[in-house]
């Protein structure tokens, strides 16, 4: 049902955050305190559709009992003893995980942006003291618009102002190719002996949900193979099933009758993995390799307090056991193709949305405006105040990404709001 938007007692507690926090965010004007599957609750109240899924990191759905159940249970028992000791968990998840991916080494740590700087210091040691290259002179392939995370080394290969400016000087060592575009990464690799690796989104989420031609991978991983160059897939978006796979670098494969790791498209070199992995309940993320990658990694060479803790791998393999048993990258795969032929049915007739693309649950639509008006923005508000969550991205684009939990009878329900919501911003 679509109803109008009212103030609550939300404002209280935004004005903390805008007294008190940082103001390195610009959320959206709702104040939840609860979540289960795929609804949040605000402090009032109100029910809405959770059409973001923290980025991505809520596949499993809100507060999935089994999850947290995992981190109930072992926080009860012991939490942390840092990597100076062996705990009982730890091996457990790097045998669960490395066999759930098909690789032979996992390494923990917390969040997504850590897992990309452990990749790029993994991929250059490799570069050193593997393929040969000189010291101090190892170079990684990055792609233009990409979103790594807003370390300082990570920021140093983006193009976005907003993450770059005024936080310089910039880590060196990074080169910069159009996305979608394997002849540019093949010239690269032509010209220049001293490249490590090649770190890729196999979507580009946070630029808008840019999904690259059907063998765009396959092409970059043949291209990386030919000039032993590493491919890294940062996974940390896409993976977990919510592209309709359980990684969306397995291309076309289907989830239905195998579990995709088994004969993926690609299988890269190092992947790179968060958000999902504990189903938004604890922060956890790992970088995956084979040993001949992984083996340069020596005592005293990375590490994290907190990373492989016993709660985080309980948390980890209990997140892994729900993508696998309750299917829910097939459920993404049928959802998302739903949501996509439905979206394409308003557009055919719509003036203010010119597309829907996406795979899986991770979808946007670009609104017929430039980057810089608040259209997109507006929309979103008014899908907040008729019970839906979503969230704009570089301006006239809005991602939309369920958990991969909801149903059919929900998606729809949730499509008749987005709909019946556009229908009062078209042009009269």
């Amino acid at each position: 049902m679509i109803v109008s938007g009212t103030e609550s007692t939300s404002q209280k507690f935004i004005a903390l955050e805008e007294r008190y926090g940082a103001h390195n965010y610009h959320p959206l004007p709702v104040v939840l305190e609860k979540g289960k599957g795929v609804f949040v609750y605000d402090v009032d109240g109100k029910k809405y559709y959770d059409f973001l899924s923290a980025y991505s990191a809520v596949n499993q759905g809100h507060c999935h009992p089994h999850i947290v159940n995992a981190l109930v249970n072992q926080s009860k028992n012991l939490t942390l003893t840092s990597r100076a000791f062996h705990n009982n968990i730890l091996g457990q998840y790097e045998e669960f995980a490395t066999s759930f991916f098909g690789y032979d080494k996992l390494l923990p740590m917390n969040t997504g942006a850590e897992a990309v700087e452990t990749a790029i210091k993994i991929a250059r040691k490799w570069a050193y003291e593997v393929k040969g290259v000189n010291e101090n002179e190892a170079q990684i392939v990055v792609c233009e618009n990409n979103f790594h995370g807003r370390t300082t080394t990570i920021i140093s290969f983006s193009n976005d102002p907003v993450a770059r400016d005024n936080f310089g000087p910039f880590t060196r060592g990074f080169i910069k190719i159009p996305y979608d575009q394997p002849d540019a990464l093949d010239e690269v690799l032509k010209n220049n002996p001293n490249v490590a690796a090649f770190l890729v989104e196999p979507i580009q989420g946070e630029a808008g949900v840019f999904v690259p031609s059907d063998d765009y991978l396959s092409r970059c991983k043949a291209i990386c193979d030919a000039h032993n160059v590493l491919l890294l897939a940062d996974e940390v978006q896409t993976g977990i099933g919510r592209t309709g796979r359980l990684l969306a670098s397995c291309g076309n494969c289907s989830c239905v009758d195998k579990n995709c790791s088994d004969t993926p498209d690609v299988k890269p070199d190092v992947l790179i993995l968060g958000k999902a992995l504990s189903g938004g309940v604890y922060p956890v993320s790992a970088v995956l390799a084979n040993d001949e990658i992984m083996s340069v990694i020596k005592p005293g060479n990375h590490g994290s307090t907190f990373g492989g803790n016993p709660v985080a791998a309980a948390v980890a393999i209990a997140a892994l056991e729900v993508v696998r048993e309750e299917h829910l990258a097939e459920k993404a795969d049928q959802l998302g193709q739903l949501f996509r032929a439905k979206m394409n049915d308003y557009i055919a007739k719509s003036k203010i949305v010119t597309l829907v693309r996406g795979k899986g649950l991770l979808n946007a639509i670009v609104i017929n405006d430039h980057e810089d008006s608040d259209t997109a923005w507006n929309i979103c508000l008014a899908l907040r105040d008729n019970g839906l969550l979503a969230k704009p991205t570089h301006g006239n684009i809005i991602r939309f990404a369920p958990p991969l939990v909801m149903t059919e009878a929900q998606l729809l329900d949730c499509v008749s709001i987005i709909t019946k919501t556009l229908a009062t911003f078209e042009p009269v």
